[in-house]
């Protein structure tokens, strides 16, 4: 396959940069260098509950310091869609700071009066009384969305139900499927190439799930870097119909190739 050069990087957060509450070795530089050299980057995250603010402090507290208008969230992403298909909407929201946050920032009014959308994202306080809410206000022809379909999220205490999970759900009630806007769908990836004025042709996707980063890099034309540090082994990889550009350890396999 031949080799792109690259201008500009996406990826991924967690198993990329982050591992555990902990960073990755190399992560750091690798940052660091894309900063030195002026390049491009955004790191991507399909979770909506926080703000880049707040994701940026996070990051800082394991040694990562990321600015945070190199944070772009599935929330962002969201957002942005919902501003461009119908621009000063109102929606009903499900979600957390990152989401309503966006959600305002993009000009949207929040209500439970006739929304012309249910928009559905992460929060660690699922309510039974808000779900049966957005069951009626889409059953009454609110326009389904979701921020991501990743239906479980990692915890101290094991996994969570997360976005995909609730969104299946208020389906089965409803017989509505949702628009899941973050990965893997390529519209996450082609708002953030839009965020940072970059071209799918000179852009990398890093990630380390198959299924998510690399399908959605593959989908939205750019370059893609599966890395070893999060879920996939070389052997699972293997499993999938697409294959990702190429393979390497982690991060800091690709220092050399930002000069």
């Amino acid at each position: 396959m031949t080799r792109r050069e690259i201008h500009s990087w996406l990826m991924d957060m967690d198993g990329v940069l982050v591992r555990e509450d902990h960073a990755i070795p190399g992560a750091q530089d690798f940052i660091q260098k894309l900063k030195d050299t002026g390049t491009p980057f955004l790191v991507l995250t399909n979770n909506s509950i926080y703000t880049r603010r707040d994701l940026a402090a996070r990051l800082r507290a394991v040694g990562l310091e990321v600015p945070e208008e190199s944070i772009w969230t599935s929330a962002l992403a969201t957002a942005g869609f919902l501003q461009d298909q119908r621009p000063d909407g109102t929606a009903f929201v499900i979600g957390e700071t990152g989401l309503t946050t966006a959600m305002h920032q993009a000009g949207y009014t929040l209500t439970e009066r006739n929304p012309d959308y249910v928009v559905l994202g992460e929060t660690r306080t699922y309510s039974f009384d808000r779900l049966t809410q957005a069951i009626r206000l889409v059953e009454r022809g609110a326009r389904f969305i979701a921020t991501n379909p990743d239906p479980t999220g990692p915890s101290n205490e094991g996994p969570l139900p997360a976005t995909g999970s609730v969104a299946a759900l208020i389906s089965h009630a409803t017989g509505v499927a949702p628009y899941f806007v973050g990965k893997p769908n390529p519209l996450m990836m082609r708002s953030a190439l839009n965020a940072i004025d970059a071209h799918s042709e000179s852009t990398a996707m890093v990630g380390d799930r198959m299924d998510t980063d690399i399908v959605a890099g593959l989908e939205a034309g750019l370059e893609t870097v599966l890395v070893l540090t999060g879920v996939s082994t070389v052997e699972s990889a293997e499993r999938f119909p697409y294959r990702a550009s190429r393979i390497v350890d982690s991060v800091a396999d690709l220092l050399a190739e930002l000069g």
